[in-house]
């Protein structure tokens, strides 16, 4: 099978819209493309809008799957170079949420020409706490709980984290989707991307990102505070910081107009 052909059935890609400018929408841990379908709307009509899920995630094929390459967030972020190079995409604005927005930044820091301007929805390139110096919002021994969770009760880790990412005074329905998701992951590959997306820590790469970064931060977030999107943006080399009043860590889903506003405003 010709490279092109296998990288969009591995991956599942979607190819929608028409335009000039080229949209690449990367979903969060335990997510899938299905999670973008807010914002498409108002995007497709201007953009092509180019959705994926990661190996392992939505409708991927897990055939591809392996733990060793995605121990790490450097395993997906591969996924994303190989995507563009599948479909020889240049000048690509990558929107990811949450750890997408990581994996984003690895993938335009290895392969810079590939890449015109990073937007990041909810990110942190840190979950854990080094004080005083940095407060990313959890203690190890916290999240080592977390993972525990997973192995001794799956589907009741994924209902306490459903409404802790979503935010509690979002709709139910949306709770029960993603935690929905979360069940629907194989709990091997769950844990393994867990693993990577909240022990890691990228604070380092910040200073080295090649392209102007417009961050939109939760003003009420469990994951990631408006003092890690400060901290972002402060290291970042050229970063633009929008504060969203909202809770919750998924505002391409909760408060989707909002950030097809800003992301209109600072593309166009």
């Amino acid at each position: 099978m010709p490279f092109a052909d296998k990288i969009i059935k591995r991956n599942n890609v979607t190819i929608l819209g028409s335009g000039q400018k080229t949209l690449l929408l990367a979903h969060g841990f335990g997510c899938d493309q299905n999670m973008w379908r807010f914002m498409l709307p108002a995007l497709t009509p201007y953009y092509k809008v180019l959705l994926f899920d990661y190996v392992g995630s939505g409708k991927s094929d897990i055939s591809h799957y392996d733990q060793a390459r995605y121990s790490s967030l450097e395993g997906y972020a591969q996924d994303i170079l190989d995507i563009c190079e599948a479909l020889d995409l240049q000048d690509v604005i990558f929107v990811g949420n949450s750890v997408s927005s990581m994996t984003g930044l690895i993938a335009s820091i290895q392969k810079p020409k590939v890449f015109h301007k990073l937007i990041m929805i909810c990110p942190s390139p840190c979950f854990l706490n080094f004080k005083p110096e940095y407060i990313g919002g959890f203690e190890k021994v916290d999240l080592e709980e977390l993972i525990d969770l997973m192995d001794k009760n799956y589907i009741g880790w994924a209902n306490y984290l459903a409404p802790l990412v979503i935010g509690s005074d979002n709709s139910e329905k949306l709770v029960g989707e993603l935690s929905g998701s979360f069940c629907s992951t194989d709990p091997i590959v769950a844990k393994a991307f867990a693993k990577a997306t909240f022990f890691s820590d990228y604070r380092h790469l910040l200073k080295d990102a090649k392209h102007p970064v417009k961050i939109f931060q939760s003003s009420h977030d469990a994951l990631a505070s408006t003092d890690v999107g400060s901290y972002m943006a402060q290291q970042l080399p050229k970063a633009e910081l929008q504060i969203v009043e909202a809770e919750g860590h998924c505002l391409h889903m909760t408060h989707p107009d909002i950030i097809n506003k800003g992301l209109r405003d600072y593309i166009d």
